[in-house]
């Protein structure tokens, strides 16, 4: 991607990770105020899932609909968004989602799967310049379903897609109910991926050790070690590792080949390069204030990439498996996304082809579900995320780095992760652990 798709996909990650917290963190510890009715929650979600789905509603809007999406979402038109989508697709997912690749680890890389279905009303074709746009820009396929007469058995369709695609990582998106006779389209996504890591941990080194909360207690979790040199860089207030996962050429496991005109044939673009990034405050209650600078330092995951291995001390990474299902509407709207949730204001003219001016539909976003699952262990990573968005109608400057010869990483207190793709910039999973031992 271009340094402006790689921004603008990096700045929408940070703020929604950052409007996710703030609906648990705001009276929890740590951020200031007095514990509220809700406790925080680990946290986990896919960036790159919500973008590419939000791409396609901004390729079928327009007039405030389309402005709103783009400012989000860091695009200058509708052209811009689609081949920045296409260049994020083609880069950070050499699998389409319709071919099979090998296990990860069989030839040494991940296994990464990014999938978009379209499915639409067989009463309501896809307008052909809109079914183009979602192929060529996130190699969405289209399907035509009974949502007037069969709504429930539209809905499980759509579910089993999105099972198969993330080999049941993520089991359903829509629940009972969402898909009603008024639905006339519903974009999917769905992302799977699965790595080991480039140095994987012992499990005769894992060990219990306490990690604290947020609220001033402790729980006994299981713990990663590792006597290795690691990826890490102190910064004023945090430190960073990452972890590479192991790579190889991906397009020759996937066994698909592009023909694309080149001045020098014998220089073809680097393999896909996946890692995950773990951002840990220095204070113990220092998560909130971290995912705040995030949010607004733009270029702040790029900046702060450890680029040099260093000796390590006492290092320490909690095992964690967590789960996030929610509604991303109240979100998405914080972010300025608004106008697209209004049966009136939403302004979607370019997706479906006209009713023959039977009922003057006007369609307008009922709901955007997301749900994501990760597991991080001594060999690697396994996470899985969709996205779906429902139509309805209605009627009418960096910090200065301290480079210390040993350096300790003890992740014994709440912290922010990503899983990147680096030569893309993109961010495949965000999220944070407040607890590793609940899911």
């Amino acid at each position: 991607m271009e340094d402006g798709a790689r921004r603008g996909l990096a700045a929408f990650s940070h703020r929604l990770l950052n409007k996710f917290s703030s609906a648990n963190h705001n009276d929890c510890p740590g951020a200031g105020g007095e514990n509220g009715s809700g406790s925080p929650g680990n946290l986990v979600f896919s960036p790159v899932s919500i973008y590419s789905a939000l791409s396609l509603v901004a390729a079928g809007a327009k007039g405030r609909s389309l402005t709103e999406l783009l400012d989000a979402l860091g695009a200058k038109s509708r052209d811009s968004l689609a081949t920045n989508v296409r260049c994020m697709v083609e880069r950070a997912f050499p699998d389409d989602g319709q071919q099979q690749q090998p296990a990860a680890g069989a030839a040494g890389g991940p296994r990464v799967v990014h999938a978009c279905g379209l499915w639409h009303d067989a009463a309501r074709r896809l307008k052909p310049a809109y079914r183009d746009i979602a192929a060529a820009s996130c190699k969405a396929v289209a399907h035509a379903v009974d949502f007037l007469g069969k709504p429930e058995e539209a809905r499980k369709q759509i579910n089993s897609w999105v099972a198969e695609k993330t080999s049941k990582l993520v089991d359903s998106i829509l629940p009972p109910e969402s898909v009603k006779d008024d639905t006339r389209l519903v974009i999917a996504t769905a992302i799977y991926f699965k790595g080991i890591w480039e140095t994987p941990f012992s499990k005769y080194l894992t060990k219990e050790h306490k990690f604290h909360l947020l609220d001033g207690g402790a729980v006994d979790a299981q713990f990663m070690r590792s006597h290795s040199s690691q990826f890490v860089a102190a910064y004023k207030g945090f430190k960073v590792l990452r972890m590479p996962y192991a790579v190889h050429d991906m397009r020759a496991a996937v066994g698909t080949t592009a023909v694309v005109p080149r001045p020098m044939p014998s220089s073809p673009p680097p393999p896909p390069r996946y890692s995950m990034l773990v951002f840990l405050p220095d204070k113990r209650d220092g998560l909130w204030r971290l995912e705040d600078k995030m949010a607004s330092s733009p270029g702040f995951l790029q900046k702060h990439t450890p680029e040099k291995s260093v000796e390590v001390g006492d290092f320490r990474v909690p095992k964690f498996r967590l789960s996030f299902y929610t509604s991303a509407k109240g979100a998405l709207s914080d972010l300025g996304i608004k106008a697209v949730f209004d049966p009136v204001a939403a302004d979607l003219p370019d997706m479906l082809e006209d009713d023959g001016g039977r009922l003057d539909e006007r369609l307008f976003l009922g709901d955007v579900f997301h749900k994501a699952v990760i597991e991080v262990n001594e060999e690697g990573t396994e996470a899985a995320a969709s996205t779906a968005i429902q139509t309805r109608v209605s009627q009418a400057r960096m910090s200065r780095r301290r480079e210390p010869k040993r350096v300790d990483f003890v992740a014994d207190h709440p912290f922010t992760f990503f899983v990147v793709e680096e030569v893309s910039g993109a961010i495949l999973f965000a999220g944070h652990v407040l607890d590793p031992t609940k899911s």
